[in-house]
């Protein structure tokens, strides 16, 4: 009986795309990924917190701020 293939470490997120797309696409996609994913700077308050919810769309979850607002697609700069 055949395994199921698993995402491998090297590979991490980009495992999913599978030997489609070069390794440079694959190695950038990580890189953006990983950073959105991250708790990036609430800019009212200054402080971790704030999550994607959607494209452009974030919101800080910190009880004193929670603010919702709009910025860059993919992390906050």
């Amino acid at each position: 009986m055949l395994k199921m293939p698993s995402k491998l470490k090297k590979t991490r997120a980009s495992g999913r795309f599978g030997a489609r797309y070069g390794k440079k696409a694959k190695v950038k996609l990580v890189k953006v990924e990983d950073k959105q994913r991250k708790r990036q700077k609430c800019p009212f308050c200054g402080k971790l917190g704030v999550k994607k919810i959607s494209k452009g769309i974030w919101k800080c979850n910190r009880k004193t701020c929670n603010k919702k607002f709009a910025s860059n697609t993919y992390y906050l700069e």
